[in-house]
């Protein structure tokens, strides 16, 4: 499966956590999905530059280490994690239809 399909298949479970005002732990979306943790990174950023070349909000945000309850390094889409969490809990998803591998 590409990163970008696998994009397409983390989507739909980010947007249905930002509708419940949901954070999600790397390793809870490593479970959902069946990568290994050290692989999420790589099937994120796709979708973080979606968010960017579509002036969506950061939804990528709220996936969070477990640590610190803060994403990874690789999470560059906005320079206040708190503030960008409100913007996805606010926003809409279900208004935004999800992505084609494609598109990514």
């Amino acid at each position: 499966m590409t990163r970008q399909e696998r994009a397409t298949q983390i989507w739909p479970i980010l947007t249905l956590c930002a509708s419940k005002r949901q954070l999600l732990v790397y390793e809870d979306l490593s479970w959902l999905i069946s990568v290994p943790l050290h692989g999420l990174g790589q099937l994120l950023e796709p979708i973080q530059s979606y968010c960017i070349a579509n002036n969506l909000p950061a939804l990528t945000s709220i996936v969070i280490r477990s640590t610190d309850g803060i994403p990874g390094e690789g999470f560059i889409a906005a320079p206040n994690v708190p503030n960008a969490q409100a913007e996805v809990f606010s926003f809409d998803w279900s208004q935004q239809s999800c992505p084609l591998p494609d598109n990514f």
